[in-house]
């Protein structure tokens, strides 16, 4: 199945990434890969559970109003020190995010490895085992909010 072409921008040290449309010279790009589905489901607002603390101290649980379990809790860890338990967390985070893609029968086996790519930024790595035995294999930086 094609879908639009999805990419990340890099908003700074200190800004997680936006999310934008790529583009093929003058017109939008397509893909037929995993990629696009991966950047909605990692970068995506999920709805907090009850029991999240949300970051900024308010009440604001975000999410989509008519799917609160699409996307991931990433958002969750913006002001998160650079620990092992906020790893730990992250890769929770990002398997909880791709576990559709398991419901689904689209993949086999989801993992994904959690590390500091440097100073403020979450490197996630994410390999999918697809359901025909091909394999998507892909990194994703994240930059966290100075805590």
């Amino acid at each position: 199945m094609t879908d639009l072409a999805l990419r990340l921008i890099n908003n700074g040290p200190t800004q997680p990434p936006a999310i934008d449309l790529a583009l093929a010279g003058y017109d939008l790009a397509t893909e037929d890969g995993l990629r696009t589905a991966v950047i909605i489901s990692l970068f995506t607002d999920r709805r907090a559970e009850a029991d999240d603390e949300i970051p900024d101290g308010g009440d604001d649980r975000r999410g989509w109003w008519a799917d609160p379990a699409m996307g991931s809790r990433l958002w969750l860890l913006a002001r998160a020190k650079e620990t092992p338990d906020t790893l730990t967390r992250a890769r929770a985070y990002a398997i909880e995010a791709l576990q559709w893609l398991i419901d689904d029968g689209v993949a086999t086996a989801v993992d994904v490895t959690a590390e500091w790519a440097r100073r403020g930024v979450l490197g996630l790595r994410v390999v999918i085992t697809l359901a025909d035995r091909g394999r998507y294999d892909d990194v994703f930086n994240y930059a966290q909010e100075a805590a």
